[in-house]
């Protein structure tokens, strides 16, 4: 018999990823095996995620944000086909060492929910045939291409608030913010568990009122565990310059350890736990 998993999700106990996919909903709506863009997957610890989590990265990403530090991932073209049966068999390798690590299943990107329908099928062979805990990495722009059934997969998600200023957001990312507002909303009301990721860029995002914003929004939700407040870093700019794109926040200075204390205080203050 097979040890009980962390949440109480069933798996088949032999720790390896099923070949039977016809009755995973994604499979079964296409009636062929699932595929989509890969560009890459690793393992990480304390990341993306709690404990240490196996994560796919898919390509394509809507959005163009000035201080991305995967910008080899924002086209699908930057990927490769490759099918969820793939995916979850390379997970499943490590299923021991992510429990282990009391971790789980990480879908990030790029933006994963341009590829909804593999998306789903990971969540979903995630959950019910390996057994991992699983989350979301999303900036929420897309959030209505979530079906119920994906979101009913999902343990955990990773929603980033890049601003609360809607002109800053359009600057930054070159899209709007409602999307992602009504995405959070929905999610609270689904009762879905949520860390929020707010990067702090120094000039851009760090204003007071900009950073409150965000914390009065995230504090009314109800449903959010964490804040994880990431200094603004350019750990990226060398992808930006050999695919020959201009990487405008080169002489952006990254966050003084006060800085962050102090946005992280802002969070606390609203009551909210902030990394």
């Amino acid at each position: 018999m097979s040890e009980p998993l962390p949440h109480g999700r069933p798996a088949d106990g032999t720790g390896a990823a099923s070949s039977t996919t016809a009755a995973t909903p994604a499979a079964a709506a296409t009636r062929r095996p699932v595929t989509g863009m890969l560009h890459s997957w690793d393992l990480s610890t304390g990341v993306d995620g709690p404990g240490t989590r196996f994560v796919a990265f898919l390509a394509g990403c809507p959005l163009r944000c000035l201080y991305c530090h995967n910008p080899d991932t924002r086209h699908m073209r930057d990927g490769r086909r490759t099918s969820a049966d793939e995916i979850v068999g390379e997970a499943a390798k490590y299923v021991q060492f992510i429990r282990a690590g009391k971790g789980g299943a990480t879908i990030s990107g790029g933006e994963p929910l341009l590829q909804p329908l593999l998306t789903g099928e990971l969540l979903h062979r995630f959950t019910h045939e390996l057994g991992l805990h699983t989350a979301l990495d999303t900036s929420g722009f897309l959030g209505d291409r979530a079906t119920d059934a994906l979101l009913a997969d999902t343990d955990l998600v990773l929603l980033d608030i890049k601003s609360w200023d809607r002109a800053l957001y359009r600057h930054l990312t070159h899209q709007e913010l409602a999307p992602t507002l009504d995405f959070a909303r929905r999610l609270a009301d689904l009762g879905t568990e949520v860390w929020i990721r707010f990067v702090l860029v120094p000039g851009l995002t760090d204003a007071t009122e900009n950073i409150e914003g965000v914390a009065s929004f995230a504090a009314s939700l109800g449903n959010i565990t964490r804040v994880d407040v990431l200094p603004f870093h350019k750990l990226g700019a060398e992808k930006w310059r050999a695919l020959g794109l201009d990487f405008t926040l080169a002489d952006t200075p990254t966050p003084t350890a006060d800085q962050t204390a102090a946005a992280r205080a802002v969070f606390a203050a609203h009551g909210l736990h902030a990394v």
